[in-house]
């Protein structure tokens, strides 16, 4: 499985959390999420057919930007 971490810039509440996980895990071949509130991070393991991309876009749509 990879694995990707990102620090995301706009995710302000439990809502943003839920938003982001549950459009992630939409995703095809995208098999966890980990969203830390605190932290401001992003993390997703993933196998095939996902790809870095197609996640960096997910996570941008909410309306969040990815440092």
């Amino acid at each position: 499985m990879n694995r990707v971490h990102y620090q995301v810039n706009g995710m302000q509440n439990e809502n943003f959390k839920n938003q982001i996980k549950n459009a992630l895990d939409k995703i095809e071949g995208v098999q966890m999420v980990n969203v830390d509130l605190r932290r401001g991070s992003v993390e997703v393991g993933y196998n095939e057919p996902a790809d870095e991309e197609e996640i960096k876009e997910c996570i941008e749509k909410t309306g969040c930007t990815i440092e």
